[in-house]
């Protein structure tokens, strides 16, 4: 189960660095979350300043 991006994502890619599997990207202004690569560690959301990274 990967994590889903609200509405709430400012791209400020704070958690693109934090995923240790570089499952997360910032493309077009949003974060964009492989669902394939991610490993549900829950570092992107913990790194996410505005909330909008949550658990599917």
């Amino acid at each position: 189960m990967a994590h889903k991006v609200s509405d709430a994502c400012v791209g400020c890619g704070a958690c693109e660095g934090a995923c240790p599997v570089g499952a997360v990207t910032v493309e077009g202004g949003v974060a964009v979350v492989n669902a394939d690569s991610c490993i549900d560690c829950g570092a992107c959301e913990g790194a996410c300043p505005t909330g909008a990274i949550t658990a599917e």
